[in-house]
Parts: C-alpha cells; structure tokens; sequence
C-alpha cells in the first residue's frame, strides 16, 4: 500500500488548533516570526532558504514528544535542529511544516571517566564538551570544523580531520534516545562496547538526517588525550606527490591522527584570510598522536616518505598555539575560498574513494574545472580519501551555475564509478538525491525507502531528504 501524500502546508494554512496547543505548551519558546523561521530554514550551503512555518524551542525529552505527537495528528512535517551548520539542505522546510529547535537541551548528564563514555543532550555542541572533559584526562576526537552539535552530528554521521585515526561519528555513537513522528520515545543501543542483540537501530539512526526520528539523547565514546602531540606542513611538487606520501605512510602502519590535504589554490586563500605565510603548493597538513618516543620516531618515518615523493619545507609545529593556529586556518577553508571571490556562492562537493584512486580522481575533477574555467578550492582528508571542491560561482550566471552543477555531476559518477561515494561526510540532503540509485542500486533505494515507510508513515519527519520526488515510500 501506498503511503500517503506528504502535505504541503504555508503558515496561513497551519491548523489554527495546533498553533494554540503549541503556544499553550511551550509560550514564547514557539515562534512565528519571519527572522527566526528564515534562520531556521537553511544552513551553510549555497541553498535559497526555505524557512518552516512555526520554530519551536524545546527543553526537554517530555517537550518533543509533545510537539511531535501534535504535528502527527495534524500531519504536519517536522524538520529537526541542532546548530545549523550542516550542508546539503538538511534543514531546509521544503513542505513547510514545524522545526524543532533542540539547541537549548545543552546538559551534559554523566560523564563516566572508567569507562570513557559521556550521556548529552542533543545541543551539546563540540567544543562545549571538550571544555567540560577538561581535567579528566579524556576528550572527545569528531571535530568537523564547525562547533556543531552532537545530535547534529550523529544525525548527519559527521566526520572530519581526526577521522583517519578516531573514525567518524559512526563509530564513536554507542546510543541514543529518539523520538519518532507519532511521539514514540525509541531507545538504541548501551553502553557496552560491542552488542549482537537485534537490530543495530542506533547505527541506522545515524546518518538518517532526521528523516526518521529526532535524536533526545545520545552516549558516545570518548578518547585518551595523547601524551605527546606534534603537527606539520609540508610542501609537495603534486597532488599526486602527496598522496603517495600519505599511502606510504598508512600501508607502514603509522598511526596519524590527522592528514589533510590543501591545494595550491586554497593555500593562496588561506594566507589572505588567515594571515598565513604557507608556499603555494600542494602540501599536506599533518599531526601524530602517542607517546613522546612514538611521536618522535613517527616524524622521523614521515620526514622520509616526504623526501622521497620530493617534499620539502618539513615543519613541525609542537607548542600548542602553533598547532592551533594551523588546524584553526584548515578550518577555516571554507570561509576562505568563499573570500577569494567576494560575493560569490559556492557548489561544495564531497566526493570519497579508496585513497589508492584519489590523487587520480582529485586531477580528474581539477582538470573538469580548468575546461569549465571554473574557480574551486580542492582540500580534504587525504587519510580516509574524502575531498572537497568548493566551486566559486556568481549567483547572478546562470551559465556557470549550469556548468558547476555539471562539474558536480560529474564528480560524483567518478567517485561511485571508482567505488566510492557521492558523499563522505554532508549527507545526502536535497542535493545528492539522484546519486542513491546509481550509487547502491534500485534494490538498495527501495530497502530504505521500505524502512522510512516503516517509521514515519505519514512521511512527516524532514520530508523531501534523501529520496527523489517520486521514489515510492511504501
């Protein structure tokens, strides 16, 4: 059976009865007003706005199956946030609807030293975990650039620079408390280390974009800070030169804990827009984590794979404000290529292979862009093969939005052709729909849109995500 149609609702058409259970439930935490919906219907990308009708700001476990238990009896969709820093219109009210804001549930409830894990709220952001393990010896590693929330970040399967050595939030999700569209309260996993118990529903909920459930409440693992840390740069004559160096280095076993990669290109942004002083060339962003002896003999390897694929200008940075001035200007690329060309947008792309395929699949899509002549930074986690191309374009072209789009296009069939994915760490979105099928196969796409079918019936949680218009959902 068919499942039903997802309404489209503008706020005039709101049902007048569950905009005053809303406002009677939550006062002045449930907002209409024209700014606060606008900021709450987009993120970071290049995408238009697309506000939703109604915010409601949520402090608590009992207030979202409150707020979701209404809309389901209205069908009125509703549109999870945390901190507004994805990508791919994640957060984009494409059927109207209301957006549930969980940014105020920021409490951390336990932290358990012996076992290194910690229980959060949702808003939890990043940074505001690692201030608050500060003394306990521990930290928590998934750093995406943006202080973005944890429930974000679960939702999204966030990775980032530490992913080569801590993996991605996939990895380091042990539970969660969800609710699903009718106000079922969902929960996922333990605390135990490894389960083979069912279903690994916790696992299926990250990633899932808050297509299928609101996260309330999440345990993640936490990690050791290290004894020793220490950070490079160095300089390589190519892209490819790089790359081989990283291969090398991993195929030795030797345990980076970040690797990143920057182009030639996105250096002269960074020295503009962080006051950098880097060469303009290719070069990779190292750090190794571990004892002092370890860290000491690991530079040493690395310093010698580097010179032999011609690297030069080996730098390491060991005080900590060094290290923090570098990884706060890679943090900063994406700002910085927006700097290069004021006024422009951006189409950002977020290709992944078999680091054995990158350097390859990276000159490929630089050389696409040359025949386009388009402007993009390339930079991306060389240690787990995910890179970046941030495609500079003026909004007011629509030529060159035309060929962007195509250049994405293409690089993403490159990536799948090559065993990889259209997307490493932004997520599927509105913006990568087309890709699923090429990418998993039809039988793939109908498992999830069976499972979506299963949980959200009435196709009310962020309705419009991940699947095309016109995949059957039932």
């Amino acid at each position: 059976m068919q499942s039903p149609a997802i309404q489209t609702f503008d706020f005039q058409t709101l049902p007048a009865t569950l905009l005053d259970e809303l406002t009677e439930l939550l006062g002045d935490r449930f907002n209409c007003s024209a700014s606060v919906r606008e900021h709450h219907g987009s993120d970071i990308s290049a995408l238009d706005p697309m506000p939703p009708q109604a915010v409601a700001f949520v402090h608590s476990l009992a207030e979202i199956v409150s707020v979701q238990t209404l809309c389901h009896d209205h069908r009125v969709p509703i549109i999870p946030y945390g901190s507004g820093s994805s990508l791919e219109g994640w957060l984009h009210a494409v059927h109207g609807g209301i957006c549930i804001d969980v940014s105020g549930m920021n409490q951390i409830i336990e932290v358990r030293v012996d076992d290194m894990d910690v229980t959060v709220q949702p808003g939890v952001t990043r940074k505001q975990l690692n201030a608050a393990l500060h003394g306990t010896g521990l930290f928590f590693p998934i750093d995406p650039g943006a202080d973005a929330s944890l429930g974000g970040m679960a939702a999204t399967r966030a990775s980032g620079t530490n992913a080569v050595r801590y993996g991605t939030m996939r990895e380091n999700v042990l539970a969660m408390t969800a609710v699903l569209a009718d106000g079922r309260v969902l929960q996922t996993g333990g605390r135990a280390r490894k389960s083979s118990a069912g279903y690994d529903l916790a696992h299926l909920l990250v990633g899932s974009g808050g297509t299928l459930a609101t996260i309330a409440e999440l345990t993640v693992k936490l990690h050791p800070i290290p004894e020793a840390i220490s950070a490079a740069v160095c300089n390589f004559p190519s892209v490819d030169h790089a790359v081989r160096t990283v291969i090398q280095a991993i195929q030795l076993g030797i345990p980076m804990a970040r690797v990143e990669l920057i182009d030639a290109l996105t250096i002269r942004a960074l020295n503009a827009y962080s006051k950098t002083s880097l060469q303009e060339v290719p070069c990779l962003f190292f750090e190794l984590h571990g004892s002092e002896s370890s860290v000491k003999e690991q530079v040493e390897t690395l310093r010698m794979l580097a010179d032999d694929q011609g690297g030069q200008d080996f730098e390491w940075a060991i005080h900590p404000e060094d290290r923090t001035r570098l990884w706060q200007a890679r943090h900063d690329a994406y700002f910085a290529a927006l700097a290069l060309r004021p006024g422009c947008r951006s189409v950002t792309t977020d290709a992944v292979v078999p680091i054995s395929r990158l350097a390859e699949c990276i000159e490929a899509t630089a050389a696409d862009l040359r025949e386009q002549d388009l402007l993009a930074p390339i930079f991306g986690h060389v240690g787990d093969g995910n890179f970046h191309a941030v495609i500079l374009i003026d909004p007011d072209d629509p030529d060159q939005i035309e060929r962007a789009a195509a250049v994405a296009h293409r690089l993403a069939d490159r990536a799948i052709a090559m065993n990889g994915s259209c997307t490493g760490e932004h997520g599927v979105g509105l913006t990568k729909q087309s890709f699923l099928l090429a990418e998993f196969g039809q039988h793939g796409v109908d498992a999830m849109a069976a499972i979506k079918a299963a949980l959200d019936p009435q196709q009310l949680m962020n309705p419009g995500k991940i699947f095309c218009r016109g995949t059957p959902l039932a």
